[in-house]
């Protein structure tokens, strides 16, 4: 027995075993294992940027951190340190943070010997990811598999932008989200610095702006500075946004003589405590705009090394500029017919500020107009809830010269399913583009806006949805199957809490708050059946939640795929096509726990006010549950119309802002 199960444990893995993520370019295994031990040792070769001692001596402390084996080898700190080390890693060159850098590594894995072969130290630190994730176990040892693994990205541009302006996110919020990024082989991230809601860098030259505009919230010079090397070591190139001319109201209550309004007696701007579109808007016929702008970018720029400065440009709703006689005339005078021409005259005065700190100027689709500069990036956001085509503008943008990246599909704020943003694609098979068109299409960028996101529950709102955004701008476009995407996640999710990613641990510090410290088992049973409200519906307007309005509710701890509802239509659509004793039992048993679940609930309520918004919800899954156990037990005849009347009750807007993902597995069932 002991000797069957030693043969098992150590059978030939094959491919649809691994969690992969992204998946890679080609893999080939072959029988064999390298098996794990104490000695274990790393070596680097070449002419690496020093980022690869970080590196390496990283993925020697988390190898460690999973196997327990107390590995001997410490820090890793020159090249060739340890030239019979069993990990041996060759980088040619020094690797470059910029845009279209050679990121490409190859694994080979024997018995007694790994090898990572990269152009740079970036394709290595990629290497040491996929090694990371390719470690497997048996009773009682670890062992990498033997193989091979080639491998390099689809698309330049992978990024991730954490808006800090609406919620401000401390340093550690930053830092371990980098590190989740390059776990996933991410390269850009995108930092909202500047909106309506606050100013977050400190200037030198320009202290009222966090004086007035930050409510003490923001990041020093020297945080700025370490963030960006942190990065940096982890591969990834940081890019600022400022947004102008409009989400100017932080900006404008520092400086409310370069802003648009007309006004008898002092102008005063303040900063905005709701969500959604102001009219606070920078004129752009005043000198001083520029002065002002002109002196921010050269105290900013030098802080981020990077080629590439993003100055927003989207949703001016033009109402300041319309109203100001001065700036009408301003257009008469200078020929410019709309306020899209005002603002490509005001987007071309930015573009020389930029450039004197070698920086290329990005911003959302907005500013692509007839007469912007072709050296300006394109970053494509609005799709059908804006009323535009998705991903028109990024279309648009290749075929008008302009590089151009896509985040439309992509906004991971507005709860939408792991499908959803999957299966949307930069370049689709449809796409009537030619290839120097497509070429021009950089990647993609998941958008986290944070009207609705804490440090709490920022984390849950980006991953793991984000690792299948990641993946879809790393693999090949073919990689596209969702059972295996949710298979490997299940682990890779578990695998960012390693990295300090606290989507999966601090939903209990949120449900314990709900239950008043009781036993918060059937409000995670329910959490896991519900989803928050999805697109803009939770905050419509953004008049329901303000700034400093608690998140720390039940919508806070639902997610965009609930999980329980997830096995229960997989449970449903079985039983449909063959209802058998079997699974019909697996379905019937799904209601039953719900009903318990109900009661549970009612009990937790009278010493939890919190749960009470969840009761009526809660109500109607029991109710439609009873009702549907009587209907397939065949124990009583059930009226259609009263059980059809109780499924549209979850329809219904939930005091709670969740929705039961259920209801197109019951709907299924009637």
């Amino acid at each position: 027995m002991l000797l069957f199960v030693t043969f098992v444990s150590n059978a030939q893995i094959t491919t649809d075993q691994l969690n992969l993520m992204p998946w890679p370019h080609t893999i080939k295994l072959t029988a064999g294992n390298f098996a794990l031990s104490k000695k274990f040792k790393v070596n680097i070769t070449g002419n690496p940027n020093p980022r690869i001692f970080i590196g390496a001596t990283n993925f020697v402390r988390r190898l460690d951190g999973r196997t327990g084996l107390f590995l001997e080898q410490s820090f890793l700190t020159k090249v060739n340190e340890s030239p019979d080390a069993e990990l041996q890693i060759n980088c040619v060159r020094n690797g470059k943070i910029e845009i279209n850098e050679d990121e490409s590594y190859q694994l080979i894995i024997t018995s007694n010997k790994i090898i990572i072969n990269a152009t740079n130290d970036l394709g290595a630190l990629h290497g040491l990811e996929t090694l990371l994730q390719l470690l497997q176990n048996n009773s009682t040892s670890y062992y990498f598999p033997v193989g091979e693994i080639a491998d390099s990205p689809r698309f330049t541009w992978r990024g991730l932008m954490i808006d800090a302006a609406r919620h401000f996110q401390p340093v550690d919020v930053i830092q371990r989200n980098l590190d989740a990024m390059a776990s996933m082989k991410m390269n850009v991230f995108h930092w909202h610095l500047a909106d309506d809601q606050g100013w977050r860098i400190q200037l030198k030259n320009h202290p009222k702006l966090t004086e007035l505009a930050s409510d003490g919230n923001f990041y020093t010079q020297e945080e700025i500075k370490n963030i960006v090397k942190y990065a940096d070591e982890r591969g990834i190139l940081v890019i600022p946004e400022i947004d102008v001319p409009g989400h100017a109201s932080a900006l404008l209550t520092a400086y409310p003589e370069i802003g648009s309004k007309v006004s008898e007696g002092k102008i005063m701007y303040e900063v905005q405590r709701n969500s959604g579109i102001f009219n606070a808007t920078l004129d752009p016929t005043n000198t001083k705009t520029y002065e002002i702008l002109s002196s921010i970018f050269d105290e900013v720029c030098p802080l981020f090394p990077g080629s590439y400065f993003h100055i927003g440009g989207d949703e001016n709703n033009g109402k300041e500029w319309n109203a100001n006689p001065t700036i009408q005339q301003f257009k008469k005078d200078n020929n410019l017919v709309n306020n899209h021409d005002l603002q490509t005259f005001f987007n071309m005065k930015l573009i020389p500020m930029l450039k004197k700190h070698n920086k290329k100027l990005m911003g959302w689709e907005e500013i692509m107009t007839e007469n912007m500069s072709k050296d300006a990036i394109i970053h494509a956001w609005r799709g059908t809830n804006e009323g535009q085509e998705a991903g028109g503008a990024l279309i648009k943008a290749a075929k008008n010269g302009y590089n151009t990246v896509l985040s439309n599909g992509y906004y991971i704020d507005l709860m939408l399913g792991l499908e959803s943003h999957y299966l949307n694609d930069p370049l689709p098979k449809k796409i009537m583009l030619t290839p120097e068109q497509k070429a021009r299409v950089l990647g993609g960028e998941a958008a986290m806006w944070s009207e609705l996101v804490t440090p709490l529950n920022i984390d849950s709102r980006i991953w793991p949805r984000t690792a299948a955004i990641a993946e879809r701008l790393w693999s090949d476009e073919s990689v596209t199957d969702m059972n295996s995407l949710r298979k490997r996640l299940k682990t890779i999710s578990f695998r960012l809490e390693e990295l300090g990613i606290t989507h999966i641990r601090n939903k209990e510090v949120i449900l314990r708050n709900i239950s008043n410290n009781q036993d918060t088992r059937a409000l995670n049973d329910f959490s896991n059946l519900c989803e928050p409200l999805k697109n803009y519906k939770r905050n419509g307007g953004g008049k329901k939640y303000r700034m400093h309005s608690p998140l720390t509710l039940f919508a806070d701890a639902s997610n965009a795929d609930a999980s329980e509802a997830l096995d229960f239509n997989i449970a449903v659509n079985a039983y449909l096509a063959d209802k058998s004793k079997e699974n019909k039992i697996v379905v019937t048993d799904f209601f039953k726990k719900w009903i318990t679940m109900n009661s549970d609930l009612i009990a937790l309520s009278a010493n939890a006010p919190l749960v009470q918004p969840l009761l009526p919800l809660s109500k109607s899954l029991s109710d439609v549950s009873e009702q549907l156990l009587l209907l397939m037990d065949k124990k009583q005849k059930v009226n259609q119309v009263l059980l059809e009347d109780l499924l549209e009750k979850f329809n219904s807007r939930s005091p709670a802002d969740v929705e039961l993902a259920v209801y197109g597995s019951l709907k299924k069932l009637l």
